[in-house]
């Protein structure tokens, strides 16, 4: 009998099916990371006052959010993957250090900007949760930067990786709300059209928060640092396409979640806080705090993953070492960079009446105005052959993602043009 069941398990071991499900398990991770994380504090509260404001009829943006995020994240595992090193280097090498430069300046900003919404976030859930500002912040604060401080990539991706897992109680929450599946399938499929000017925005707004420049940057630099062979970049690229779809999935439910209860009741909302309160009594008790819980955990999340993106970012764009394997001594510009982010964005978020609707105001418009250039130089290195080989685009995917950056472009100029018009 032992020698029967011995047989069977190492047939089932050196299965090819098991063979490939530990190869993707090895490098999964920065994809999936980079994915959800788009689920942020502004894409979560784009996406409930979607749901809140006009119910089922924006869920057929997922499906076009869902392509473009996939295409550029296995653009990023590729690059990564082929040239072994992060997007600003490679931006320096093709376009010079003066504009590379120039770049790193204005997406430290466009970061910045981010991090203080992240921070915003935490600050809202602490609210919800009635835990003082003064002790959730500074707690928030000193927990991030332990975790990377204290931790290897390894240990830090897990941490992530278990982060983005406790996205699934916006399912949760969603289904016990009690949806209407049949009228959710056919919103997914039929898009809806609209010449309203406030549906116009809410477009852009979800298709807006899908990507982000950081995104590129930090995604590129993860799948260096975690050395992702040559033989295994197909599951580095599945590991890249599937985040595409939990974000996209996860997005969905977060619309579902408020279009069946307060679309459906008429409840007027403005913020995170208002819905959560709202679920209470139209979805119950459990589906307000899993709501709320998943909100703190995504503001915690991108809290500690969009500053160690800048720090990547910026000390790729001057050639000095980073990595979050190397200590404090070998990378002292990486970890000061990333503490001094956390520690300036929590110092800010605590000022009482500090200008934050303003930062953020001008933050996105940074963001729609560097996204369309962070995607042409994308799209010119990696067809680059000295660069990547025979790995470069095809044509059909060069018509693609082009056509994907065209649609880009337009959407960050409608997004520019809409912050910039007075109100």
């Amino acid at each position: 009998m032992d020698s029967k069941f011995l047989a069977i398990y190492q047939r089932i071991v050196k299965s090819p099916f098991i063979i490939s499900l530990v190869l993707f398990l090895g490098v999964m991770g920065p994809g999936m990371i980079t994915a959800n994380v788009c689920n942020d504090a502004g894409g979560i509260t784009t996406f409930s006052l979607g749901g809140s404001t006009f119910g089922y009829s924006i869920l057929w943006l997922f499906v076009p959010c869902f392509i473009i995020l996939a295409l550029i994240q296995e653009m990023g595992v590729r690059l990564g993957v082929v040239s072994k090193k992060g997007l600003i280097d490679l931006i320096r090498q093709k376009m010079g250090i003066r504009i590379t430069l120039f770049l790193v300046f204005v997406l430290v900003l466009c970061n910045f900007g981010n991090i203080l919404g992240e921070f915003s976030g935490i600050a809202v859930s602490a609210s919800i949760f009635n835990v003082p500002l003064f002790f959730a912040l500074p707690v928030a604060a000193l927990s991030i930067w332990l975790l990377i401080v204290k931790g290897n990539y390894k240990k830090v991706e897990h941490v992530f990786l278990v982060g983005s897992a406790i996205y699934i109680t916006y399912i949760a929450s969603a289904i016990l709300a009690g949806p209407n599946w049949g009228l959710a399938a056919k919103s997914l499929v039929v898009p809806h059209l609209s010449s309203n000017i406030a549906y116009i925005a809410m477009v852009v707004g979800v298709v807006g928060a899908t990507i982000s420049p950081w995104q590129m940057f930090y995604l590129q630099g993860a799948v260096v640092e975690k050395e992702v062979s040559l033989t295994n970049l197909k599951y580095s690229k599945l590991d890249a396409i599937g985040g595409a779809l939990a974000e996209s999935v996860i997005g969905f439910f977060i619309v579902l979640a408020c279009a069946v209860t307060i679309f459906a009741h008429g409840i007027p909302v403005n913020n995170v806080v208002d819905i959560s309160k709202a679920l209470v009594p139209l979805a119950g008790n459990y589906a307000s705090i899993l709501f709320a819980f998943g909100f703190l955990n995504a503001s915690i999340l991108s809290a500690s993953i969009v500053p160690l993106a800048t720090a990547y970012l910026v000390c790729e764009g001057l050639g000095v070492e980073s990595g979050v394997n190397k200590s404090f001594r070998e990378a002292p510009i990486f970890h000061g960079l990333y503490l001094g982010l956390i520690s300036l964005a929590c110092i800010i978020i605590l000022i009482p009446n500090a200008p934050l609707l303003l930062i953020l105001y001008f933050s996105q418009v940074i963001n729609g105005m560097v996204i369309p250039f962070c995607l042409i130089f994308m799209l010119l290195i990696i067809n680059d052959k000295k660069i990547m080989g025979k790995y470069v685009n095809s044509k059909l995917y060069n018509y693609v993602a082009g056509a994907t950056v065209i649609v880009v472009i337009a959407l960050a100029m409608f997004l520019v043009i809409s912050y910039l018009l007075p109100h």
